[in-house]
């Protein structure tokens, strides 16, 4: 995901990403186990993901208790 992408989504919409994510990396990480992965990059690209997207969440919260 872009930055791009992740600044135009609203709160609601960053935090069921965050859920489908890191869902997504719970899975990944199971099957490694029972099979390599064919592209490794995976892991690395979705806690990536994970972490601008809870990076946005934190400039939003921050807006918010400024604004307050």
């Amino acid at each position: 995901m872009r930055k791009e992408e992740i600044a135009a989504m609203s709160e609601k919409e960053l935090l069921d990403s965050i859920k489908e994510l890191e869902d997504r990396l719970a899975d990944l990480t199971f099957y490694k186990v029972i099979e390599p992965p064919q592209n490794p990059m995976v892991f690395r690209n979705s806690r990536r993901a994970i972490a601008r997207i809870k990076t946005r969440l934190r400039q939003l919260e921050m807006q918010k208790a400024i604004e307050v």
